[in-house]
Order: C-alpha cells, then sequence, then structure tokens
C-alpha cells in the first residue's frame, strides 16, 4: 500500500531554475586575501663583506572588493570579468648572514585588479553547483610607496586558479570561491634614486622577485 503523500517527497525545489542560462549576469563580491613574495637571492656581496637574504614569514589578511560580468558561453562553460581593488600589505625581513642583524619594511599595496576567468562548472544539483576556473589578472598598485629598501613594480600579472561552489537563495547566487594568484613577472623595481645609495645592496642582491596572493571571495549574482 503506498504511503500518504509518499508521491512528492525528497524532490528539494530548486532556487532561480533559469538564473544560469541568462546570456549575460552582474554581481559583486567582497572577500579577504593574503600577500606573499618569493625571493631569489644571488648570492651578491655587498662592498662592506655583506650577504643579505630576504623573507615574508608571516601573513597579514588585506581586503578586496569587485564587480562581476558572467557571460554564459555553453551549458557548463562561462567567461567572467571582475574588475576591483584589494588592500593589503607584506612586511619584509631581511637578515645579514654573518651577523644575523636583522632589519623589516612594511610594503603596502593597493592594487587596482582586472581578473578574467573561464569558469567550468559541474553539473547542478538540487542547489548547489561546484565549479573550476583559470585565468590570468593584470594588477596596477596606486599605493604610494616610501623610498625604502626595497620598491615593486606598479604593474604586475598572475596565473589564477580558483574552486568554488555556486549556492542557489530564493533571490540571488551565494558564491564562496578560493583563488590563488602565481605573479608571472619580475616584481622588483631596480631602476630607482636612493637618500642612501648603500640601502642598493638589498636589491642587488636578489635575482629574482615574485608575487603572489591566496584571495578567500565571496560573490553575490
Amino acid at each position: 500500500m503506498a504511503q500518504p503523500g509518499g508521491g512528492g517527497q525528497g524532490k528539494k525545489i530548486q532556487n532561480l531554475p533559469f538564473a544560469d542560462y541568462k546570456r549575460i549576469h552582474f554581481g559583486f563580491s567582497v572577500g579577504m586575501h593574503v600577500q606573499d613574495l618569493t625571493f631569489t637571492h644571488n648570492g651578491y656581496t655587498s662592498p662592506e663583506g655583506e650577504n643579505w637574504y630576504m623573507e615574508v614569514p608571516s601573513f597579514s589578511p588585506g581586503f578586496c572588493v569587485n564587480l562581476m560580468a558572467d557571460l554564459y558561453l555553453c551549458p557548463h562553460l562561462n567567461l567572467r570579468v571582475s574588475p576591483g581593488i584589494y588592500f593589503g600589505n607584506k612586511v619584509v625581513k631581511f637578515r645579514e648572514e654573518h651577523t644575523g642583524t636583522v632589519e623589516s619594511q612594511n610594503i603596502k599595496s593597493n592594487y587596482i585588479v582586472l581578473p578574467i576567468d573561464l569558469k567550468f562548472s559541474a553539473k547542478r544539483w538540487d542547489n548547489i553547483r561546484p565549479y573550476i576556473s583559470a585565468g590570468v589578472m593584470g594588477t596596477l598598485d596606486v599605493a604610494k610607496q616610501e623610498n625604502s629598501f626595497l620598491k615593486m613594480n606598479p604593474l604586475d600579472c598572475y596565473l589564477t586558479f580558483a574552486f568554488g561552489c555556486d549556492t542557489y537563495l530564493p533571490y540571488f547566487k551565494f558564491i564562496p570561491e578560493v583563488k590563488f594568484c602565481i605573479g608571472l613577472t619580475d616584481a622588483l623595481d631596480r631602476n630607482r634614486d636612493l637618500p642612501n645609495p648603500s640601502d642598493i645592496k638589498y636589491t642587488n642582491s636578489i635575482k629574482k622577485m615574485r608575487s603572489s596572493m591566496i584571495v578567500l571571495t565571496f560573490y553575490f549574482e
């Protein structure tokens, strides 16, 4: 004998059933991120016989906000553009190999960013839809940098990889995402004037300096 009302139980109502088929839609995001620098040293010895090495030993959380435009390409593929601004910093520690002398520099950054991503989504399951994405992100640092030990180039470009999940609510989509950003260029500005010319020893000790970020973003579409 059939159970009363059993025929329709277990079927979850889908929110926003046609949201993914719009040709283009818009949204915004807020989030946080951490910035890092990776140094490749060259073993340079200063005229004073010093060998300096640099690292970023800890992370400081920053804030980011973006606008977003999403273009539907096919049932599982979208093109997403999300210009925005990132506020953050990284504290570089300098250590002299022989004496153990330690210096530090706080590098603040205000990045205007332009990420362009291809988003590949799995099949929707009830009100969730996981995805992965890959793309590139151009950045322009508009923060005024003090004339200290190191100076970063204002322009950079990143290769990005991300994973997230579309969550369909009754009136909008909420999308948490984690993105990994890997710098593609040498971020160190080598051509600059210094108040103390001997401080060029820090720049001369670096063969290459690359920037990276990890970003936790919450999209609202």
